[in-house]
């Protein structure tokens, strides 16, 4: 917890004025963390000899003003949609600061890039012939993503093969410009990027024969980051889930869910120390021989620390079987990612009357048997009661966007930055 996320959530009266404000539930932002997450990647790329550049994933995280203390640092931004680029463009975000790798890039998407001279990150050949007859009389900035040896890593959806793309980059292409290479790797582990790396390497040494220039390597994000600091905490949890799935133990999750898929929401070493392992062994030395730059994307570490989301308890009821209910105004999508859960202890924030202890599912608004906000059972040590305010912390990087959804026509969570109060622009536009 920030310090500043502390003193929000022990403020029941405070926490009261912005759902009166804004609705249930409202996305608190905060960037003050972020600069010093940019400066720890890039102190760590210093101590190791390789000029490290960050680009925010933009898609972490949809708040504006995370966009301006990026911009403000001097470091840039990845976008994945033509909305996502207008925003940042609009922002003031330099084209040569910002990366486009969505996924799918329809023309319109890829002409607002060219115009901008935004580096796009170019997943075909096909792609890259679809570049070079949309620019006309400009240059268009390319970075080829690179997909790896899947001899050597996980099979990817994302890019090509080294040697497919240095088959058909064996001259200059009128137009374009070749400024980097770019990967984009499932996971966090270290390993995975140097091996990436290292052919990277390899590539730029095939295309600079070439007459092409490349400048950096991209490897895109997957900075890991630890949401708690105690690994006796996260032994614990293991353990206590391990006990249930062998049937030792009451299960504490909704239908014995094994929530075999979420983030290891504890982990070492995380963001400068983990970077310092991917440039050891001398792949730091391979980047400065070729002279390249290291550039990153990460979203959820550049957020740790930026956003709570506080939400109204709605009821406390139990299931027609007795089992104890916590209804939320907010939907399961509002805190979700693509993983089975969100592991933190959520924070009771009240200033009423103590009740007793109870144990419950935190239950949404969604007119579904399983709309489960957490999947974990959550102990009350002084009961709970509507009114009462659930503070879930540390949201901000995918938790409160990647996911959400507007159905049964509630509208979409408003996202207020701090501390001074307003509504982020995302929401004024």
């Amino acid at each position: 917890m920030e310090p500043w996320a502390e003193k929000l959530t022990s403020d029941p009266a405070t926490c009261r004025h912005l759902i009166e404000e804004f609705g249930s539930p409202v996305n608190v932002l905060h960037s003050g963390s972020m600069p010093r997450n940019i400066n720890e990647l890039v102190d760590a790329g210093i101590q190791m000899g390789v000029d490290t550049r960050i680009f925010f994933a933009r898609k972490a995280n949809k708040g504006l003003t995370f966009v301006d203390a990026v911009k403000d640092t001097g470091h840039g931004v990845d976008v994945a949609s033509e909305r996502e680029l207008s925003q940042v463009l609009n922002r003031g975000v330099p084209g040569e600061r910002i990366i486009l790798s969505a996924a799918i890039k329809p023309d319109r998407l890829l002409a607002l890039a060219i115009e901008n001279g935004v580096i796009i990150s170019v997943d075909s050949r096909d792609e890259l012939d679809r570049i070079s007859a949309l620019v006309g009389d400009r240059v268009a900035r390319v970075a080829p993503r690179v997909a790896p040896d899947p001899a050597v890593l996980p099979p990817t959806r994302f890019g090509e093969r080294a040697a497919d793309w240095g088959n058909r980059l064996t001259e200059v292409i009128p137009g374009v410009d070749i400024v980097g290479l770019h990967v984009h790797l499932h996971g966090y582990a270290a390993k995975d990027r140097a091996l990436a790396l290292q052919e990277c390497c390899q590539l730029v040494d095939s295309l600079r024969e070439c007459g092409h220039s490349p400048q950096f390597i991209d490897l895109g994000g997957g900075v890991p980051m630890s949401y708690i600091e105690s690994e006796e905490d996260w032994i614990r949890y293991q353990s206590a889930k391990s006990a249930t799935s062998a049937g030792y133990a009451e299960s504490f999750t909704w239908k014995d869910d094994p929530l075999s898929n979420t983030y290891p929401f504890y982990q070492t070493p995380v963001r400068g120390n983990w970077l310092k392992d991917v440039l050891s062994k001398g792949v730091a030395q391979m980047l400065i021989d070729r002279g390249l730059r290291l550039h990153l994307e990460p979203g959820r570490s550049l957020l740790d620390g930026c956003g709570v989301t506080l939400a109204e308890v709605a009821f406390v009821k139990t299931r027609s079987d007795g089992l104890p209910l916590v209804g939320l105004a907010m939907n399961r999508t509002q805190c979700r990612t693509t993983s089975d859960d969100f592991l933190i202890d959520p924070l009771h924030i009240t200033d009423g009357d103590v009740g007793e202890e109870i144990e419950a599912y935190l239950v949404g608004a969604y007119c579904i048997e399983d709309e489960l906000i957490l999947r974990r059972r959550i102990r009350f040590p002084r009961g709970v009661k509507p009114g009462d305010i659930i503070g879930i912390p540390n949201t901000a990087g995918y938790f409160m966007h990647i996911l959400e959804s507007a159905s049964h026509q509630i509208p979409l969570a408003k996202n207020v930055v701090w501390p001074e109060g307003q509504l982020d622009d995302i929401d004024a536009d």
